[in-house]
Formats: C-alpha cells, sequence, structure tokens
C-alpha cells in the first residue's frame, strides 16, 4: 500500500532501516537469482553524432553495453523510437537520464522549477526505457547545489527529500524506469541504513537505487574499509540496485582529510568487492564510468575494470575488436 508519512511516522520507521532490509529479503551474496549472462560496463563515448545508430555502434566498439541517454526531447517521439531501436539491436541498455538540479533549493521558485525539471526528465526516462532517472536529494546550500549545509543531515531534510520523491513518481507513474537517488557524502542518504529508510518512506515500487560506492565514503574509516562497506551496500541495497557509477578515490595527505576522485585503478577502492556485488544483483545493473576528462582516461579505466573482471571469471562481454573482459 503506497501512502504518505507523515515527519513523526518517519522518525518512528527510522530506528527500523535493518529490519526493512531483512523483511523485504535484501540480497545476499550467494543468491540464487543472481544474472546469468555478462554485466553490463558503459561511459561516455567522445562521437559527435545525432545518429543513433552510430551512437549505439560506438559504445560497441568500446566494449560498452550500457550508455548514459542521448540527448533527445520528451517531445520528440521519432528520434525517441530511433534511439530505443537502435540500442536495443547493439544490445546497449541505456543506464540513466541525469536530471543534476537542486531538488531541496531553498529559494522556492528555483525548487519549484527544478522539480519541474526532475520531472519532464522521468517521463523521458519512462519513454526511453532507461534502467532509471537520477539526481541527489538536494542541498539546502543556497549557493552550490550540491553543497554541505547543516540541515543536510536533518530529519527534515530526509523527509522532504521522500516527499520529493513521491511527488515525482505520482505524477510520472512510471512502469518502465524508476526513480532512483545517488548517495553523497555529506546529504542524505549518506549511506545505506539511510537509504533503507528513505525507501521505507517513499514507499513507491517505482522508487529504486543508483550505487556510487565512492560518495559513501565520507570518513576515513569507511575508505579504510571501503571493501566491507561496499559489500555492506549490495546486501542491503541490492534488490533495489538499477544503475551504478564508476570511479576511485585517493588520499592525499594533507592536515584535513581529503579524497580526490581518480581513475578506476590508481586509487582505493576495492573493485573485486565493487564487481563481485555486480554480479550478484539479480539484474544486469550497468556499472558507468564518470567525472573522467578525455577519452584515453576513459580507456584506462574501462581497461582496469575489466581485467578485474577478467581475474574473477566475470564478463562485460566483449564487442568487436574489444577485450571487453
Amino acid at each position: 500500500m503506497e501512502k504518505d508519512l507523515s515527519r513523526r511516522d518517519f522518525l518512528v520507521h527510522a530506528g527500523g532501516a535493518v529490519a526493512v532490509s531483512m523483511a523485504c529479503g535484501a540480497i545476499a551474496p550467494s543468491r540464487a537469482a543472481a544474472q546469468s549472462g555478462p554485466m553490463r560496463l558503459g561511459g561516455p563515448i567522445f562521437v559527435k553524432s545525432d545518429d543513433p545508430a552510430v551512437l549505439a555502434k560506438a559504445h560497441r566498439d568500446l566494449g560498452y553495453r550500457a550508455a548514459y541517454a542521448p540527448e533527445v526531447s520528451l517531445t520528440d517521439k521519432d528520434g525517441i523510437s530511433a534511439i530505443i531501436k537502435e540500442f536495443a539491436a547493439q544490445d546497449v541498455a541505456i543506464a540513466e537520464v541525469g536530471a543534476w538540479v537542486n531538488m531541496l533549493d531553498p529559494d522556492p521558485e528555483k525548487r519549484r522549477k527544478n522539480m519541474a525539471y526532475v520531472t519532464e526528465r522521468l517521463a523521458l526516462a519512462e519513454a526511453l526505457g532507461a534502467r532509471c532517472c537520477v539526481d541527489i536529494s538536494g542541498s539546502y546550500n543556497p549557493d552550490v547545489w550540491y553543497g554541505p549545509h547543516p540541515k543536510n543531515l536533518s530529519p527534515e531534510f530526509m523527509d522532504a527529500t521522500a516527499e520529493n520523491a513521491r511527488k515525482l513518481i505520482d505524477a510520472v507513474k512510471p512502469t518502465r524506469t524508476t526513480f532512483s537517488i545517488e548517495m553523497m557524502p555529506w546529504n542524505l542518504p549518506t549511506g545505506p541504513d539511510e537509504y533503507l529508510t528513505l525507501i521505507q518512506a517513499v514507499d513507491r515500487k517505482a522508487f529504486a537505487v543508483h550505487l556510487d560506492v565512492c560518495n559513501v565514503m565520507n570518513s576515513p574509516a569507511r575508505l579504510y574499509h571501503n571493501g566491507d562497506v561496499i559489500r555492506e551496500c549490495f546486501q542491503k541495497l541490492g534488490r533495489w540496485i538499477v544503475s551504478c557509477h564508476a570511479k576511485d578515490l585517493k588520499w592525499e595527505t594533507e592536515y584535513q582529510v581529503c579524497f580526490r576522485e581518480v581513475i578506476p585503478g590508481r586509487g582505493m577502492i576495492d573493485y573485486k568487492a565493487y564487481v563481485q556485488g555486480l554480479s550478484r544483483l539479480p539484474v544486469d545493473a550497468p556499472l558507468m564510468l564518470e567525472h573522467l576528462k578525455t577519452a584515453e582516461e576513459y580507456a584506462e579505466g574501462r581497461s582496469y575494470i575489466q581485467g578485474v573482471a577478467k581475474s574473477l571469471g566475470l564478463s562485460f562481454g566483449a564487442a568487436g575488436g574489444i577485450d571487453g573482459a
């Protein structure tokens, strides 16, 4: 049954995150229903073309079987149909439609416009059959849309995030896609238990999990033991995970804690734990490279992740001329 939760109800339920995980049958490492085929890897392709056939083939030529949604208007029905047809022909899944705006902007008019934009992006994800439309919860920071603010770790913040997710899903009523929130280091949810609480509060079948493990590493303890943290994310959130991001973290020695995003393989993230968790999901959730600068950097990250998969006896599916692991 779908229902709105009051803030009081939300706080009552917040303490039961672990129970939610158990009651909903969170995925375990030995789950028999794990995907049987190859996993999906994707990323930017650096190809300038408006032709969906060219774009889809370019992904496969790089060993990718997943893609960020190509640029297309929600009103361009022919363009949407062409993307669906050509990407399906190459077995390239559309991993996500990004909606990177602040749904909790302290300015009411900006907040209204941002919510309208995310609603449109969710509708586009539905039209394309993308795995998800993804955004972060937002921020009460008035200057930086994802920036820190004391209230970003408050019950009020989580309550508002749940309300926004319900509004979006109820407006679009998606059946072919999902809406997901990306965890952030300083904005809720920052970890799997908080995400379980959010899932319960949203209470919609179309609400899912987009996993970016680097964003969860917001403390020395978590980064030191990131393999355990990654396994915990998959154990507790696995049944809801529909898409993931791939990058790495390097700890730079400063007087204050300083983690820098780097190319996969150059940092401390336990990619064996990440790839193993991905392989045991009940769906082939895409793993999408992001935040790199050049095609060469993406090639390095792609090769590293493919190599990790190969060392584990796993595969992202090979493409013509590319060692797709």
